[in-house]
Parts: structure tokens; sequence; C-alpha cells
């Protein structure tokens, strides 16, 4: 325990626990946000597809751009929530999907702290992550958040893992199982290298063309049945006509698919023959290549379930393969086709939507996200504009007024530290400035320059932040004195832990002195863009409202039923059905409709903070 207490690590440990008994007190006042339900349908599609793909070769379409969003992390999730309510958890559903990714928050804190372990001392990296973790922003949306704080967080985990794989394999202290691997190799008869390369080789041909060409399979299948049903010879033909007794008395359809299921299943028998008989073979002539695989293992496992999360999760891998790249150049191709083939097969096997067809439909989804077409609009310094056509300062304003003041101030001392040791030619100043290029400046230049369709601000953009932190660790880390260190700590994540609890439970929406709070960046900007205000709404109407009460509501209307009183009828632009009389109006203030709609019946309840209005009930 003393040896604990000692430990320099120790208030990096107390910040966690800290936080997570924060969260978990305060996970429940945490309202359910617009694209949840949405998500939710998707994990339970997606984990259908797991029965339903080998046994009719077909997968349920949630439809829209959902399939483009992989589905590993909601998944996970899921499949968490249903396992806590089989033991007896009590908490509402989506309670337990808050939690769950507000844990997956702090792993990204954690993972934060050991990338900037790498360049500076304990206590700044502590600072560091502090100042990442107390972002009201950031905290905000770690609780209602399940896409963007989650990418960001399991791609703070992935470079992590990524960098630890690169110290244990080509670092200066890496594992002697990977000298071990080269000696061995090379020890080896050429006979046998010859084997094991060109075994390898057919495996990955045979994969390639088995699974990345299931479409053409399936073409393949249909246009032979259909020709054996006309009478036309194909390769196919005769075991089709044998197999198929009564083809002519159905629909061809129905063998297409009952080949296509066959093939499937075929398929998964036969992947797994080939690859324990390539793993055999290594394991015979070359045994150390399996223990060099465990340690390239958890870096491939996190670096595909981050890419089946968002399209943008291979960016963690990009970051690994420079760093690799520039520091041992040739040695590190085998490491890195070894860390990259893992990660492709743990990504097409979290993301049901490319088994139909891996190579389309993953060229269609990195079409698609990236241009990330939304006809809305989005309201951007009091000017309604077009999510499509928003201006060149969209984010360089809104990183400046919704982090914390001190935050940029940091930045750019540490930028500047940074560019002054890569002159000076300093140890590990040009990996921290390559990766600043690449995680960070490039994707804000291309924001800025290309302007790519974005709204709810920029919570879409959240991942190219871990930079801006790890920068502003390198400027606390120039502070040599450590109390000085430890009470200017402090003083910087002041700011952001005031805001949280100014803002409590919408921390999500904060904005600096900057923009004047939040009470000055009303009708300027985005608010409550994600609804959560309607849990309040909810539980005040709960309170006040007589016995079957009727609610005209605008907006999500699947919020406010999560938290309503069952009796409350509610009825919005979303339904044909209208009711006779309304007793309550519910409205959001985003796009004004807290103006627009009934604005002559009285307003009888606000969610507000800081002279801003999130949401109101109206009694005509």
């Amino acid at each position: 325990m003393q040896n604990l207490i000692r430990s320099e690590r120790f208030p990096f440990w107390i910040l966690m626990i800290v936080a997570l008994f924060i969260g978990i007190i305060t996970v429940h006042n945490y309202g359910e946000s617009w694209d949840e339900l949405k998500l939710y349908k998707y994990a339970d599609d997606s984990l259908a597809a797991y029965s339903t793909w080998p046994l009719s070769g077909e997968i349920p379409f949630t439809g829209g751009w959902f399939e483009n969003y992989g589905p590993a992390f909601m998944m996970f999730s899921t499949l968490t929530t249903q396992a806590l309510k089989l033991v007896g958890f009590r908490w509402l559903d989506v309670e337990v999907h808050h939690l769950l990714y507000f844990l997956t928050f702090l792993l990204g804190a954690w993972s934060l702290y050991q990338i900037c372990r790498r360049w500076m001392g304990a206590t700044a990296a502590l600072g560091a992550t502090l100042l990442f973790a107390t972002q009201p922003l950031l905290w905000g949306h770690s609780f209602i958040n399940p896409k963007d704080t989650t990418l960001l967080s399991l791609m703070l985990f992935s470079v992590y893992l990524g960098l630890k794989m690169y110290d244990s394999t080509l670092g200066p202290q890496a594992d002697p199982a990977f000298d071990a691997l080269t000696s061995a190799w090379t020890n080896l008869p050429k006979s046998t290298r010859r084997l094991l390369i060109i075994a390898t080789i057919i495996w990955l041909f045979a994969i390639l063309i088995l699974f990345g060409g299931t479409p053409l399979w399936h073409t393949w299948f249909d246009s032979s049945v259909r020709a054996a049903t006309g009478g036309e010879e194909t390769l196919l033909g005769p075991f089709i006509l044998r197999v198929a007794s009564n083809l002519h008395e159905v629909a061809p359809e129905i063998y297409v698919q009952k080949f296509f299921v066959a093939f499937i299943q075929a398929r998964v028998v036969l992947f797994w023959v080939s690859t324990l008989i390539l793993l055999w073979l290594y394991w015979q002539r070359l045994p150390s290549v399996l223990r060099v695989m465990g340690i390239i293992l958890p870096a491939s496992l996190a670096l595909g379930f981050t890419s089946s999360v968002r399209i943008f999760g291979p960016l963690a891998g990009i970051l690994v393969t420079q760093h690799a790249i520039r520091n041992t150049g040739k040695k590190s191709i085998v490491v890195l086709a070894i860390y990259a083939t893992l990660a492709i097969f743990f990504m097409y096997a979290t993301w049901p939507y490319l088994w139909l067809d891996p190579i389309g439909h993953l060229v269609e989804t990195v079409t698609i996200m990236s241009q990330h077409f939304w006809n809305g609009s989005v309201l951007f310094n009091g000017i309604e504009y077009a999510a499509t056509d928003l201006p060149s300062s969209y984010m360089p304003v809104l990183l400046a007024i919704q982090l914390t003041e001190p935050v940029w101030v940091l930045f750019a001392l540490g930028l500047a530290v940074t560019v002054y040791g890569v002159v000076k030619k300093r140890e590990g100043s040009r990996d921290l400035f390559a990766l600043t290029i690449i995680w960070l400046i490039i994707p804000l230049a291309t924001f800025i320059l290309f302007r790519p369709t974005m709204f709810d601000n920029f919570r879409h953009s959240f991942l190219i932040l871990p930079m801006i932190f790890v920068l502003a660790g390198i400027a606390l880390d120039q502070v040599r004195q450590p109390l000085l260190q430890g009470f200017l700590i402090l003083a910087l994540a002041a700011p952001g832990v005031l805001g949280a609890v100014r803002l409590h439970p919408y921390e999500y929406m904060y904005y600096n002195s900057f923009a004047g709070g939040v009470g000055g960046a009303f009708r300027k900007f985005e608010l409550d863009y994600w609804g959560t205000s309607y849990r309040e709404i909810a539980l005040e109407l709960n309170r006040i409202a007589p016995p079957n009460s009727i609610v005209w509501l605008e907006g999500p209307t699947h919020i406010f039923e999560t938290y309503s009183r069952a009796d409350i009828g509610i009825y919005s632009t979303y339904e044909a059905e209208r009711a006779d009389r309304y007793d309550y109006v519910v409205t959001l203030s985003r796009h004004q409709d807290d103006l627009s709609v009934y604005p002559d019946a009285p307003i009888i309840f606000s969610v507000t903070r800081d002279g801003a209005i999130f949401a109101v009930i109206r009694k005509p």
C-alpha cells in the first residue's frame, strides 16, 4: 500500500476514482439524446445478423446512414445492458448505456495519460489529462454521446496500444521474442521459408476471394440457377439439377438463397480449417511468430473495434504506422502487415453490414462519411446556415469558444516548445510534431479549406482534440518546480470544473467567456441540439399534469416518452393523428421553436441555465 501511495501514478488513480464516483452518482441526471433510440435499434439489428446471416443469408437493415456507422460499440453496450438486467440491475436501460459511455470516456482519459507519459513527466501528464477530463463539453458528451466521444476514447486507446506494440516489437526496449523471430526466420532452410510464404499468400488470397467477393459469389449462384432452370449448361448445372430435383416447380430465388447460405456455412468451416492449418505450420517451424502475434493482437483488436465504430477509426492505425516507419523503416513492414490484417478481420467480424459486400460497402461508407450530407440548418454566430454551406470560420470559432480558455494558452506554448525541439533535434520532438501534423493540423486545415457538411457544432470532429491536450501537457512540463506545477494545474482546471457544475446536467452546451458563456451563446449558437432537456420537462409534467393529459410536443418525442407517465398522451408534427385539444405544449428553443410554436400560450416552466432557455412548457 505504501508503494502505491508513493507511486508517481497515485494522483492519477485518485483522479480516476473521483471521476468514476461523480459519474456513478450523477448518471441518472442525464436525459436520453436524440439519436440514441435509432442506435439501439441498429445494435439490435446488427446482433440479430449473427443468427440470420448463417441461416438465411440475410441481414436486417436499419436504413438511412446507420449501416455506415459501425455497430461494434453499441452491440457491446446493448449486450452489457441486457446482461445486467438478467442479474437484477434495476436502472433504466438508457442509464446503463450512459454509464457505459462514461466508462469508455474514462478509458480514453487513461489512454491519454499513457500517451502523455511518453513525452513528459507524471505531473504534467496528470495536468493534461485533468484538463481533458474537466472540459464541460467533453464531460457532458461522455454520458449522452455513443458516437463521437466513444470514437475519441477508443482512438486514444488504439493509439496507446499501437505505440506500445511498436515499443514491444521494434523499439529500443523491444521484447526479445521479436529479435528471436528475426533470427529464427534467417536460420530456416530456404525451402521452409518458401513453404511458409506460399502458404500465407494462398491463405490471404483465398480469404480475399471467399469473403471480399461475396456479391460475386451470390451473382454466380443466381445466374447458374437461372441457367439450369432454362436448360443451359453451366459449371454448376449438373450439381444444381442433382440437388434441386424440383427446380422447375419453385421460384429460382429460393434455390439461389439456399445455395448462397450453404456457401456461407461452408466458407466459415473452410476459413477456420485453413487458419488452423496455417497456424500449425508456423507453430511447427517458427513458433516464435505466435509469440509476436500475441504482442500485436491487443493493438489489432483495439484498432479493428475502433474502425467498427466509425470509419475514421483507421486514423489510429495511420498514426501508429507512420511512427513505426519513420523510426524503423522496412524493419516494421512485417509487424505492420500482421497488425493491419488482424485489425481488418476484427472490423469485419463486428460490422455485419460489411458481410454482404465487404469492399463495396466499405467504399460506400467512406464516400458517405466523407461527404456526410445533411440538409438541415445550423445556427452559427446568430445566422442560420445550411449545413452544406458553412463558413470557413466554423471550426476555428467553435474550438475557441467551446473549450476552456486556458487550453489555448497552454497549447500555443506547447506547440512552440515542440517546434523549438524539432529545430534543436531534441529526442522525441519529431515524433510529437509528426503526430500533431497528422492528428490535428491536417484535419483542421481540411475543415477550414474544404468546408465539409457539419452540424451539432463540432461533435463529429472530437477525434482531432487529443494533441491539443498533449501539447498543453508539454507546456506544463516546462514548469520544473513541483509545488508550483501542482497549483498551476489546479488553477487551469478550475474554469472547466466550475463551468460543469454550473451547467449540470447540460455540460455539453458549454461556451466559455469568449462567447459570454451559455447565456451569451443563446440565440447565436446551437445549444440543446440533442434534446436532453426533455427529461427534465417530462419529470415536471409528471409532477403537475392531471391524469390523461394531452401534450403537443415539437422535436424528439421518444426522449419525452422515456421519462413521462404512461397516461400522458403525446402528439407531434411527426404523427398524422391529431387530438382535438392540448393541455400542454412542449418545445425546444432549437430553431426558435419556443418562440414560434403556440407563441400566445403562457410559459409555465422553462429549463434554463445562465439566462439561456433550452426547453419550455406552455399552457394553451
